[in-house]
């Protein structure tokens, strides 16, 4: 088996080589190279010690070198090269306490979390492959080295890592490692938020979102995200829907796009249905006002899990009006952009679109209709560029006062009634015709 590996990281590994020193990339970049995948990096794993491999290299940075890691730097690219080594006791269920530095390349990748990523490649020496990882991908699982057990009570984010490489790569996880996920789950809470946040957006973003089924059924879901797994309880008897809350959810994420904004909003567009729900008389269940619900309960979970204020702030805009449904009318179609907002309006008809999708087919054409009605009404103001906002209104504050107006909430109103105005009546959008407007309703 031969890989073509970037210039930079041979000549990393023939400098090592060359003065005496073992050396492999190593890792996710082996892995993805079999599979035809672009690695979005390459490490590199030596007999070398930290001190040894900045010696023989003019550019380097101290990236880890309590954990044998140094990056180094060939032309603009950095390469992470790391010593073998031998981690001691993971005392708080995430980190070594200690590593020990080792000669032997077998310590080094037996101390690895899955048989896919513990494995090494020298062009010279070829694939070293001593778990077998080559044959799980072929069989397309997941499967810890050693003793799954020991390699998630050494690391708790290995549990949600498992998880996340099968919705990435299409695989199934393997009996004995799935049934330690279940068993060691709760051992996230030793977890960061942080770290947590970071795998639950690349399972979003990987091309099989809805794997997150896995998570919730090995105890996963229930210790960072427990409204997921109320949802995939909360049955939803009308006929505009044909699974359980969460299932809609998992649905939902599979018909939008793979963007971080767009697969958090449709895990969260319905967080909010379990606690609004009522059931009539009839046995029909109600959701009434599961959008403010859910948004609310979206911004907690967003902020609980570290996201960015500017993450949190689009995301929660879109599951508040992701029920919205305006008539495919251009006034109406201008107000909605005005009120769901012109930076988000684009995406709020991809989480229409998606939501729609996930539910029963009961009066698919007429919601189909109406949905490609409202985004070809949008379509026409952006290309007419017409006003939506008080941002592009022909008429400023400014322009009241220089007209004799004097400042205060009041000039705000006059605005605003000018802005719903020019909603209705576009073509109105006009500094004179605004200013004459404002004259009228004064005299």
């Amino acid at each position: 088996m031969k890989l073509n590996i970037p210039s930079g990281a041979e000549i990393i590994l023939n400098t090592l080589e060359q003065n005496g020193y073992e050396a492999y990339v190593v890792g996710g970049c082996v892995r993805d190279s079999i599979l035809g995948r672009c690695p979005d990096d390459w490490d590199i794993t030596t007999s070398a010690s930290p001190e040894q491999v900045k010696a023989l290299f003019r550019r380097t940075v101290d990236t880890g070198l309590q954990h044998g890691t140094v990056t180094v730097l060939i032309e603009k690219e950095g390469f992470e090269v790391t010593t073998y080594r031998v981690d001691g006791d993971y005392e708080d269920g995430r980190h070594p306490k200690e590593v020990r530095f080792t000669s032997n390349l077998k310590e080094d990748l037996k101390r690895r979390d899955f048989t896919i990523n513990a494995m090494a490649y020298h062009p010279e020496r070829g694939l070293v492959d001593l778990f077998g990882g080559v044959n799980d991908m072929e069989k397309k699982v997941i499967r810890c080295v050693g003793d799954p057990m020991e390699r998630f009570q050494e690391d708790a984010l290995r549990i949600l890592r498992a998880v996340r490489f099968s919705a990435q790569l299409g695989f199934t996880i393997e009996a004995s490692t799935k049934e330690a996920i279940g068993a060691l789950a709760p051992n996230l809470k030793l977890v960061s938020a942080e770290r947590i946040q970071v795998e639950l957006v690349k399972l979003l973003v990987s091309p099989n979102p809805d794997y997150l089924r896995v998570a919730y059924e090995t105890g996963v879901t229930a210790e960072f995200l427990p409204e997921f797994d109320v949802c995939m309880k909360t049955d939803q008897n009308t006929p505009h829907h044909c699974y359980t809350v969460g299932e809609h959810i998992l649905k939902s994420l599979l018909h939008v796009r793979a963007d971080k904004v767009l697969r958090l909003t449709m895990l969260l567009h319905d967080i909010g249905k379990p606690v609004v729900k009522i059931t009539d008389e009839n046995g029909r269940d109600h959701f009434k006002m599961h959008g403010p619900e859910s948004e609310q309960m979206a911004k907690s979970i967003l902020r609980r899990l570290k996201f960015d204020n500017d993450t949190i702030h689009k995301v929660c805009r879109l599951v508040k009006w992701h029920d919205a449904r305006p008539a495919a009318q251009m006034p109406n179609v201008r107000r909605s952009v005005n009120k769901i907002g012109e930076d988000i309006f684009p995406l709020y008809l991809e989480v229409q679109r998606a939501d729609m999708l996930a539910q029963s087919t009961y009066q698919r054409r007429e919601k189909e209709e109406r949905l490609e009605g409202v985004k070809s009404c949008y379509e026409q103001i952006v290309e007419k560029k017409q006003c939506v906002s008080l941002k592009s209104l022909a008429v400023t504050g400014r322009d009241l006062i220089q007209a004799g107006y004097k400042p205060g909430p009041y000039l705000g109103e006059i605005l605003n009634q000018l802005l719903e105005h020019v909603l209705e009546y576009p073509e109105d959008n006009q500094k004179e015709t605004l200013m004459q407007l404002v004259k009228e309703n004064q005299d």
